[in-house]
Order: C-alpha cells, then structure tokens, then sequence
C-alpha cells in the first residue's frame, strides 16, 4: 500500500499538469472543456466493465472469491458511460455528438494496455490499475465536480457522473483492499501490481492530456 500511495501521488502531480485540469483547477474552464472531458472519458468508462469482465474470466478456481468480486464490480459499473451521455446531454451537448465520439491517443492506449493485462492467466496485476482509477474517483472525482459546476454555474443533474464517483468509488477502495488480502502476501504479485498501477497512471494521465476542446 505505501508503494501504490507513491503512485498515486506521482499521478495526482502529473494531472495537475494537464491543460484540462490546469484550466479547471485555475477557474478558465469553460463548457466547451467540461464537454471534451465528458467526451475523452466516455470511451475509457465503456471499456471498463468489459475489461474487468475478461479478467475474471482468466482467474482460476483457487481465486474464486476474487472473480466473484470482479464480476460484481463489473455489473455495478457496466452502465456507467450512461451517466456521463446524460451529463453531456444536461450541460447542452447533443447525444449523438458524444455517442459517435472516438479515443484519443491516451485513451487507445490505456484500453489496449487494460484488455493486455486482463487476457493473462490470473491477472492479479490489473489490482494495481483499480487502486489508480478507482483512487482518482473517491480522491478527484467530487473535487472536481464541485470546480466544474460552480464555475459553469451547472446543474446538480449535469455533473452526476463525477459526484457519484466521488460518494462510491470510497467503498471500492475498501473492496480493494480486500481483493489484495485474496492475493498477497507475495513479492512477485506485489510488484506486478505496483508496475501495473504506475503503467496505468502515466497512459491515464496522457489520456486527459489528449483531451482538448
């Protein structure tokens, strides 16, 4: 956990260092950037239950109880992207325009690297990848949310995918800690993990840094 916090911290600089966030952050963003940035994650969101999906699948019988956590955690979140089209929708935007949207750059290469890592045999790695992604949601998510809606004077009901996050993702990150306990204490998972956390922390942040108005 004291290495996966180092992780974490490296990505909270590195995001703060992203144009979207910097102009978020410093009061200049504006609806066209929420918009981009509802757009840029959509994709990610979409894939996400899928790839956690594929990975229970490849998890053998002697972790079944870390399978079933997965499945459910895919069930949970499979509808997300939903809310992130109504919040487009709600802030002014045209369904069809965020539906028909593509991945950046970053977002192409995180969905590869997710699908990678969950197509191996007991892809205990991937734990690494949910401590940064549902840690971004329980620490950024509501933070950011707050920002967006004050300084677009937005409604509660346009910015509900990421004040969700930031009530929910909290309880996912004792669920975490959990699936960890199902498969450490050992050395070579615990450093699959970490390489896998810091992988997915630089393709994330290079996914927001794509994201452009």
């Amino acid at each position: 956990m004291r290495r996966l916090t180092v992780v974490f911290t490296e990505f909270e600089g590195r995001l703060e260092q992203t144009p979207l966030i910097r102009k978020l952050t410093r009061g200049r963003f504006t609806l066209t950037d929420y918009q981009a940035f509802l757009s840029g994650l959509r994709q990610q969101v979409k894939d996400g239950a899928l790839w956690m999906s594929r990975a229970a699948s490849n998890i053998d019988e002697q972790h079944l109880e870390l399978r079933s956590i997965l499945m459910r955690h895919a069930v949970t979140e499979h509808r997300d992207f939903r809310l992130l089209e109504a919040d487009y929708v709600a802030s002014g935007g045209e369904l069809a325009a965020i539906q028909a949207g593509e991945k950046n750059i970053g977002s192409e290469a995180l969905s590869a690297w997710m699908f990678h890592e969950a197509s191996k045999p007991n892809p205990f790695g991937l734990l690494g990848a949910m401590w940064v992604i549902e840690g971004l949601g329980s620490i950024k998510a509501a933070e950011w949310g707050a920002m967006a809606r004050k300084t677009l004077d937005l409604p509660e009901h346009a910015v509900r995918f990421l004040l969700y996050h930031g009530e929910n993702d909290a309880e996912h990150i004792k669920e975490f800690e959990e699936m960890l306990g199902l498969v450490l204490p050992d050395a070579e998972t615990a450093d699959r993990i970490v390489k896998t956390a810091r992988v997915t922390a630089r393709l994330y942040a290079l996914q927001i840094e794509e994201m452009a108005a």
